[in-house]
């Protein structure tokens, strides 16, 4: 009972921890939070980054530790690269929040389009799918930059994986 309880206050303060590049989606709303273990008093948390260079993941360890410490739980991060991460673990709501921030989210199923750089994505602004790829970098190297040739505002693009 004590580890069950451990596990939801965890998993309670997890739900909190947001992607310091995306601060609208929380690591659970990403799918990196992948498995929440108890052992006796204390949480073993493991992610699996969106890839495996991923420059945020050292912040996002630092801000799980953060966040479980101030709670009074005492926690291991382990990171685990296996199974790769896909954008198809982002969960509807992540699909949601993205747009809204104005990131054009990834379709649900990866597909060949996509992987080639084939795909469109829809402007998260006014909808349109007339839209072209400006560059394969974004903001951040998960993103990409596009340009919808509907509202001509640049936006961008959640990259499958």
């Amino acid at each position: 009972m004590v580890a069950a309880s451990l596990r939801e206050r965890a998993l309670s303060v997890l739900e909190t921890v947001t992607d310091p590049e995306i601060p609208v989606l929380t690591i659970a709303d990403l799918g990196i939070l992948r498995d929440l273990a108890v052992h006796g008093d204390t949480v073993e948390v493991t992610v699996t980054p969106t890839y495996s260079g991923c420059p945020a993941m050292n912040m996002i360890v630092v801000e799980i530790e953060t966040a479980l410490a101030r709670a009074g739980i005492t926690a291991k991060v382990r990171t685990s690269l296996s199974p790769a991460w896909t954008t198809d673990w982002l969960t509807d709501a992540a699909r949601r929040k993205l747009a809204a921030f104005g990131i054009a989210p990834p379709e649900h199923t990866t597909s060949r389009r996509a992987l080639f750089g084939e795909a469109h994505p829809a402007c998260p602004l006014c909808g349109s799918a007339d839209t072209e790829q400006i560059s394969e970098f974004g903001s951040t190297a998960c993103k990409s930059l596009h340009r919808c040739r509907a509202c001509r505002e640049p936006f961008d693009a959640f990259k499958c994986h």
